[in-house]
């Protein structure tokens, strides 16, 4: 016998398919061969059992199988033939067996209601599909029905009955009014699992019109609504307060009975005045931990996925202050069929033996019977090789005529399980599918795998003979894979040539040749050098190669590991790359990269650009590489290694680096292994075992690093078990159902020998259960499904090879995956701390339902509506998530005054749970915002107009508004302040007694109970005395006044033309005379008794006249002293005008007017105001 090894992870693909192959001829194999494999038909696709179809549209009955020869499909209806020929409206799919019913054309889907059963057929045997029951979907009005009006008492309960019409599949039943808004449920009131809507105890907000129940049928897509439901609920004083009565379910006694894997629902909902509580218990037991939830308010106990563990006594317990009520639920649960084993596809050989074995459970137990191609077995032909043993079928000594598809019958009351394995008896001579003198290539001194892919029932033996009469390969040189590979660990020049791949069974025997070519590696042996060149220099590196001569190399040369610049100073000669004019952008590493069609080699060079010395100095480089490298003291995991310095460079040798390169795992690629002193030659290196090692070194100086020395010879070393296990265990879910197991896979020398694998082991956490494990190829993931939704579980994984395993693996904990929280923080309430803040408590919801890694808790609020105003606006939700398990939290940025909702979720990593019932809570009123304008008008002698804006923000109810006011006088001090209260729903005002001709300024702000909120404020001027405005218009339009204005006038004007004659002209005036005498730049100002003009001096009491009027040293005439003025126009002019209207005054462009005192002026006083100061 040949000695199997595994194959490792290249190969591990190809193995599971082989080994698939003689297990099971459904797996793909080679095309040609799947033509010529006979095997009996298999159901791939059918419909559901229980087949509930659209009425208004075609009935797709679905029956798909595969099998050779291809199968022909039949079908029986009610136990008796289906001719579908027979009948227009039904079609079977081409090359399948599903048919296809037209209702939309003319059927009626009630004509096709019935118990169908599809089998497929060849030449090998029969299948069959379950009996599939079809039936039209119905969704039936509701039957029409006086509704007298409820009239209750108060604290009285009340039943409202929905009773929607029977409908298949049954309705979903929900409570909604005219409006189409679900009625609100709570602890008082709620919805029973019959669609009853129940009242434990009525109040007089439940009067109201429209209780209105609806039944949706979801597969018809259609509501049914039931006639409106009045309520009136009348007050009698007092309330009588009632002990709890159960409303549902009746007396104190009842039983129920659930099937297995269901959903267990009991119910038990009271009345009583204080509203009941309710609690459940299991008598003698504990409710199950972890599938136990409580829904509807506590009036629902739901358990999932029961089991015959679950049957028992459970009681509801009601209480209030003034007593209990309780009831017992008996619960049985039985038990549909389910799998122990299902039978499985047996392929066998003449001559062999086999079994099939069947084996269910179920309460009552089931009833296990065999069929034969859709036959009862005791009546199907005889098969003198079959033995029927109750729930196992054995079969000796089979022959090809053995062939059949057997189906299995698990059957009780509750329900029935239907399987198909077939017997598949193939006679096959051996059948090697590698193609004929494939030629394998490879680079000596690495691995070689040979491909032989075979066929053959009984399984073929294989064995590989070099050259045509070569003898049987044997030996640890070569290792023989289950799929058929030969692999040739070293591959050396003399491994060469013809390989020879026999398979052989009893039926016969069939070989195949393949070519091995073992090609001389491709090697660097002018590898390019470290250069340091000056700037716009020239420089080349080299990079010659040797190689083998049938294989065709091409060069690429790379800088810092990227493409070459597009430039064409650099040029790419057949073994070397020179660079034209050097700039110190060209600094960096160049890298010489040689690739063939089997391997790639590469080395690199830096090129340092440096400016030009201006002396010669010493060079100081790189060292040269090592050289002469020795491998002495072999051992399992050490080994010695040596080696001669190479040239220093003027920069003594600081260290050596060695590195090494695994040619079985990671050919070309050299991984750090240590770093020696420069003044050490020699040294120990610790190996692992199956690495086919070679070593070089690396001198190290200031400077930097030489290149590699030259590789030293290769030496492998035996294998062993590994030594580590994966690193990085995690077992995190990712679906509900699942538990995926991750892990950091070992690197190829860590696995120390060849079949490297992994087992995975899981069990349940604080659960007595045994280990499973699975053993899978050189991955880094497991799946495992069919978890319950997040529980702990151990979790470890171990390495293992074709020698063992490596040692006990730590456990680490993991979860399955996280499904939605199911329930809903509880005793949700709000503290409100001021107006803009609240704080909101919530009870933590059970560990147990948040089905997952509890990440905190979520609080949407909104606001509903601000009280002061009483109109709604659109929502919109905040949202505040509060890390971890806390339970509670502050909710900031409130608006005062206004109603509010909340709810809490509880959220974990796969989401957020259902909301807790809305929770309103109101703020208080605060201080309000600024009024939203103020604005002064209509000025008079002694009276201003005020309006106003009511505030953006109320924040409250406004009680009243604040007016204060005070006069500004010409120095802009303030006056006494004068405050005045306004009622609230005031909006304007008129000021009187005040002040002529006076500033004031005003401020005002809105009150609530709280307080008082942010003022504006604003200035106004009352006008000025009428009286005193008209004296002031009359002067200016006396004639005297105007004659004087004039004559002032004309005396400047004669004055300027004096002047500018005397000047032009020359003439020897005064001045000129002095400056005649004098050389003296300095000008000296002359008398007036000399009949001359003094000279116009810069100091600031004799500036020169100017065109115009001066600036008034007194009074001015104010904005408002003229109903027809200009300056109205204007802000902060103050000016006067003439007769003729003609501006006379000084643009001023402040806002207010300059005060009264210390404005003094060297100008001349405006005549207007001189005359107004005699007034």
């Amino acid at each position: 016998m040949m000695k199997k090894k595994s194959i490792y992870a290249s190969r591990a693909s190809l193995v599971l398919i082989l080994c698939q192959v003689i297990s099971a001829l459904d797996v793909p194999l080679d095309s040609k061969l799947l033509e010529e494999l006979l095997q009996p038909p298999t159901i791939t696709q059918q419909s559901p059992k229980d087949y509930i179809v659209d009425p208004r549209e075609n009935i797709v009955i679905q029956c798909e199988a595969k099998g050779k020869p291809p199968p022909s499909f039949s079908w029986t209806r009610n136990g008796t033939h289906f001719d579908i020929d027979k009948d227009a409206q039904v079609t079977m799919k081409p090359n399948s067996g599903t048919l296809v019913v037209n209702i939309m054309n003319g059927g009626k889907a009630e004509a096709y209601e019935g118990v169908y059963q599809c089998t497929a057929r060849n030449e090998r045997g029969a299948a069959i599909s379950n009996n599939i029951v079809i039936r039209p979907s119905r969704s039936p009005l509701w039957t029409k029905e006086k509704l007298e009006p409820n009239q209750v008492r108060e604290g009285d309960s009340l039943v409202l009955h929905c009773r929607p019409p029977v409908g298949l599949p049954p309705p979903i039943i929900f409570w909604m009014d005219n409006a189409f808004q679900r009625l609100p449920q709570s602890e008082r009131v709620s919805q029973g699992l019959n669609g009853d809507l129940y009242f434990s105890n009525v109040q007089p907000e439940d009067t109201r019109e429209d209780y209105i129940c609806y039944a949706r049928f979801n597969h018809t897509q259609t509501i049914q609504q039931k006639q409106p439901i009045s309520v009136k609920v009348f007050s009698t004083k007092p309330v009588t307060e009632r002990p709890p009565v159960l409303l549902t379910p009746t007396g104190s006694t009842s039983t129920k009975v659930e099937l297995r894997g269901n959903v267990l629902l009991l119910e038990c909902i009271a009345a009583g005045l204080p509203t009941p509580v309710i609690r459940w218990i299991k008598e003698g037991g504990e409710l199950p931990a972890n599938r136990t939830f409580f829904e509807n308010f506590k009036k629902t106990l739901k358990i999932i996925d029961v089991s015959e563990a679950d049957s028992g006594n459970y009681k509801c317990i009601a209480r209030n202050t003034l007593g209990s009520a309780h009831h017992v639920i008996s619960v049985t649960v039985k038990a549909a069929p389910y799998w122990i084993t299902a039978p499985r596809n047996l392929v066998l050989s003449p001559g062999e033996h086999g079994t099939l074995i069947c084996r269910a459970n179920g309460n009552p137990k089931p009833n296990i019977s065999w069929l034969a191609n859709g036959v009862p077995i005791a009546i199907a032909p005889e098969d003198p090789s079959r033995k029927v043993d109750g729930d196992t079928i054995i079969f000796s000594h089979v022959q090809e005529r053995s062939s059949a598809v057997y189906q299995c019958n698990a059957s009780n009351e509750y329900g029935y399980l239907l399987a198909n394995a077939f017997v598949n008896v193939l006679a096959e001579p051996p059948r090697i599918l590698t193609p004929v003198n494939k030629l394998y290539q490879v680079i000596a001194d690495s691995p070689a795998l040979l491909d032989c892919a075979y066929f053959g029932s009984p399984k073929p033996e294989i064995e590989w003979f070099k050259g045509v009469k070569g003898s049987i390969l044997r030996g640890n040189e070569y290792v023989f894979h289950d799929n058929g590979t030969l692999e040739i660990p070293v591959a050396q020049k003399d491994s060469a040539g013809t390989y020879t791949c026999v398979a052989r069974n009893e039926l016969g025997k069939t070989q195949n040749e393949v070519q091995l070519e073992v090609k001389d590696p491709t090697m660097i042996i002018k590898q390019p050098e470290y250069q340091v060149i000056q700037r716009y220099g020239q420089v080349s590196f080299e990079c010659i190669i040797k190689h083998d001569s049938t294989l065709l190399p091409t060069i690429i040369w790379l800088k810092d590991n990227d493409e070459l610049p597009d430039d064409e100073r650099f040029l790419v000669g057949k073994d070397n790359l020179t660079i034209m004019n050097v700039t110190d952008k060209d600094d960096g590493t160049y890298t010489c990269i040689v690739n063939t069609t089997l391997d790639s080699v590469s080395a690199s060079a830096v090129l340092t650009v440096v400016a030009a010395p201006p002396t010669p100095a010493i060079i100081y480089a790189r060292p040269n590489p090592p050289f002469d490298l020795e491998l002495t003291g072999q051992l399992e995991r050490s080994i010695e290694l040596s080696w001669i310095p190479g040239d220093e460079n003027n920069s003594p040798i600081i260290s050596f680096v060695i590195e090494y390169e695994d040619g079985l795992h990671e050919p070309g690629v050299w991984h750090y292994q240590t770093e020696v002193p420069g003044s050490q030659t020699t040294v120990q290196l610790k190996l692992s075992p199956y690495v086919n090692y070679s070593f070089r070194v690396i001198a190290v100086n200031e400077i930097g690093r030489s290149q590699p020395s030259e590789p030293s010879e290769q030496y492998l070393t035996k294998s062993a078990n590994p030594d580590e296990n994966p690193s990085n265990v995690q077992g995190i879910g990712s679906e509900p159902d699942n538990l995926v197991i991750t892990w950091e896979s070992l690197k190829g020398f860590q696995s120390n020998g060849p079949g490297l694998q992994y087992k995975v082991s899981w069990r349940q956490k604080d659960v007595d259960d045994e280990w499973t494990s699975v053993i899978v190829a050189n991955v880094s993931k497991y799946i495992v499904s069919g978890t319950p939704t997040f529980v702990p579980y151990e979790i470890k994984v171990q390495a293992l090879n074709d020698l063992g395993y490596a040692p006990e693996p730590s456990e680490v904990i993991g979860h399955s995956g996280e499904d939605l929280p199911m329930v809903a923080p509880g005793n949700v309430q709000v503290y409100v701390i001021n107006s803009t803040l609240a704080k909101v408590h919530w009870d933590p919801v059970p560990l147990k339902t948040v089905r997952g890694h509890l990440q905190g808790y979520k609080v949407y609020y909104w606001k509903v509506q601000s009280l002061s105003r009483r109109s709604r606006r659109h929502v919109e939700k905040k949202i505040l998530t509060f890390r971890g398990n806390k339970t509670f939290g502050m909710l900031p940025g409130l608006e005062p005054y206004s109603s509010y909702k909340l709810n809490v979720r509880v959220v974990n990593g796969k989401g957020e749970g259902p909301a807790s019932p809305d929770k309103v809570f109101k703020t208080p009123e605060g201080v309000p915002s600024s009024p939203s304008f103020l604005k002064i008008t209509n000025p008079t002698l002694d009276s201003l107009t005020l309006e106003w804006g009511s505030p953006t923000h109320p924040n409250g109810v406004l009680t009243s508004y604040v007016l204060k006011f005070q006069p500004i006088n010409n120095t802009h001090e303030l006056g006494p302040l004068v405050e005045i209260r306004i009622p609230a729903n005031e909006s304007s005002l008129i000021l009187k007694n005040l002040n002529y001709s006076t500033r004031y300024k005003f401020y005002i702000n809105a009150q609530t109970s709280v307080g008082s909120g942010s003022q504006i404020t604003e200035e106004a001027v009352t006008i000025m005395d009428e009286a005193m405005a008209s004296r002031q218009v009359d002067i200016a339009t006396q004639g005297w006044f105007i004659g004087l204005m004039c004559a002032v006038a004309l005396l400047i004007l004669i004055l300027l033309i004096v002047c500018f004659i005397r000047r032009n002209k020359g003439g020897k005036y005064p001045v000129k005379e002095k400056e005649d005498a004098h050389a003296d730049p300095e000008i000296q100002p002359m008398k007036e008794d000399d009949g001359t003009f003094g000279e116009y001096s810069d100091a600031e009491d004799h500036k020169p006249l100017k065109k115009g009027s001066r600036t008034p040293s007194d009074r001015t005439v104010k904005k408002e002293d003229s109903d027809d003025s200009l300056v109205d126009y204007g802000e902060g002019v103050n000016g006067q005008f003439n007769e003729d209207g003609s501006f006379i005054g000084q643009y001023s462009g402040k806002k207010e007017k300059e005060p009264a005192e210390g404005n003094e002026s060297s100008e001349a006083p405006s005549p207007v105001n001189a005359m107004n100061s005699f007034v």
